[in-house]
């Protein structure tokens, strides 16, 4: 646990301050603890801030209900993970509306190799169950960590379906984790915590309420490589979680159905529109995503050769980077080298024109090894 722990907590509960402004707070004051112990006539030159959320940082209990809420995860065996933990998700850190704070049950990795959304509606058909059973069966071997939201319908199927075949899986909440909604999925839930977890932006005792679930929804596209509709009517969190992948550039994948099912109607609307690829078979996500390698395992037996000397100090550092991973999406090349998109668009173009470098399908790279 990070030694600014109960502070962390405590700012995520001062009415007012959401994941932006917290994030500001911080910057300027130098660490969670710092933001209440600055004096406020400082806090009030900060950008964003008032009289009122000043206010709100000082009283008292916002810091006897951070105590609690870490009696209640220490009791729970969770942690709570703040954006600068090396152990929050480096997916997330690049985007603009990442929760700042996550709480996380379990013994899995929020940062695998490889990560698929899977989602769908509750009323899930057959269908829609075999579907998710195949897809997630093809990806299992390959060491990827299926993604849902722990619902009826197609979440369920697929976090059941990687419990089969030995798949970690993360489970998303709009609940604290000490509230499994629904309850049914209790049993599951708990089976999840060995490979997989529970993750949520929610402290425990926090009830399902209805505008948590498209907030939950982000989690999920954010800690995706890629999403796969599964079912979706018209309308629903199928298509809020599909909305939030293309927001973040990740890929999203659609199951065609029949025309005349309810529950296709969304699916071939995605594809109808261009937002999500046809989905027909494990193979198609395999192939679009390059994962036709085994899990870990690097396009090559030799040592890879040294750096080119000609290279700028930030090519250097970007090839370097892309050499220690089978391929890394360009918003994780910006936020863990910290060079600005627009400069990293045109070295990343520079160094794949002199054959360094290959673009690959959703907006990553590798490294050429020769």
């Amino acid at each position: 646990m990070p030694t600014d722990l109960h502070s962390s907590i405590a700012l995520t509960l001062v009415p007012g301050v959401g994941s932006i402004l917290l994030r500001q707070l911080v910057s300027y004051c130098g660490s969670p603890a710092s933001v209440f112990t600055t004096p406020p006539a400082r806090l009030l030159r900060i950008p964003g801030i008032g009289e009122v959320t000043v206010r709100a940082l000082l009283r008292a209990d916002v810091q006897r209900e951070a105590e609690a809420v870490v009696k209640r995860l220490d009791a729970m065996r969770a942690t709570a993970l703040f954006y600068t933990d090396a152990d929050y998700p480096t997916r997330l850190k690049g985007l603009y509306d990442a929760p700042a704070l996550l709480y996380w049950q379990g013994g899995g990795s929020l940062n695998a190799n490889r990560t698929i959304g899977v989602v769908g509606t509750r009323q899930a058909t057959d269908y829609g169950r075999r579907i998710t059973g195949e897809l997630v069966e093809a990806l299992a071997p390959l060491g990827v960590n299926i993604i849902s939201g722990l619902a009826y319908g197609i979440d369920i199927a697929a976090h059941r379906a990687s419990l089969i075949h030995n798949a970690p899986t993360v489970g998303v909440m709009a609940s604290g984790l000490d509230i499994i909604y629904p309850n049914v999925h209790q049993k599951t839930a708990q089976d999840m915590l060995g490979l997989g977890g529970l993750l949520t932006e929610s402290p425990p005792g926090t009830k399902p309420n209805p505008h948590l679930f498209p907030a939950r929804n982000r989690i999920i596209a954010g800690i995706s490589d890629a999403v796969v509709v599964v079912e979706a009517a018209a309308k629903g969190g199928a298509l809020i979680t599909a909305e939030y992948a293309n927001n973040y550039h990740r890929d999203v994948f659609a199951v065609p159905g029949q025309l005349s099912q309810t529950f296709s109607a969304g699916c071939n609307k995605l594809i109808r529109e261009h937002k999500a690829q046809i989905y027909t078979s494990p193979s198609d996500l395999i192939s679009a995503m390059n994962w036709e390698q085994s899990a870990g395992v690097l396009p090559m037996t030799h040592t890879p050769p040294p750096l080119p000397l000609d290279l700028t100090n930030e090519e250097s550092q970007v090839l370097a980077l892309l050499r220690k991973h089978t391929d890394m999406h360009v918003d994780e090349l910006s936020w863990q080298t910290q060079i600005p998109m627009n400069r990293l668009a045109a070295l990343l173009l520079n160094l794949e024109f002199r054959g360094f470098v290959r673009a690959k399908p959703g907006k990553t790279f590798a490294a050429v090894l020769t």
